[in-house]
């Protein structure tokens, strides 16, 4: 299943915080788990994506990303149901 955790910031980042989250995110990405991540450009906060069984286990690896684990970041974790021209662009027949 494809999770999104949305972050909001809460308090001002300092480098040392974000050289861990970059950090976390190279592991993630290692393990094969990460899809996408960034920084929104028009509005405070975040987006990471992510590739697990079920959403348990994404939760926890919110939870442990340094932003959010530190208190930098709260966060909101969603569902993605991926549309594309593989899947008709969600478009279910059934």
């Amino acid at each position: 299943m494809t999770y999104v955790y949305l972050m909001a910031n809460k308090k001002t980042l300092s480098l040392e915080i974000v050289k861990k989250h970059v950090q976390y995110l190279k592991k993630l990405d290692d393990s094969g788990k990460l899809v996408l991540c960034g920084s929104f450009t028009d509005h405070d906060g975040g987006i990471v994506i992510l590739e697990y069984k079920n959403i348990e286990e994404a939760r926890a690896i919110a939870e442990s990303d340094p932003f959010i684990e530190k208190g930098y970041k709260t966060f909101e974790l969603r569902t993605l149901s991926i549309a594309n021209k593989e899947n008709n662009y969600g478009l279910s027949m059934d």
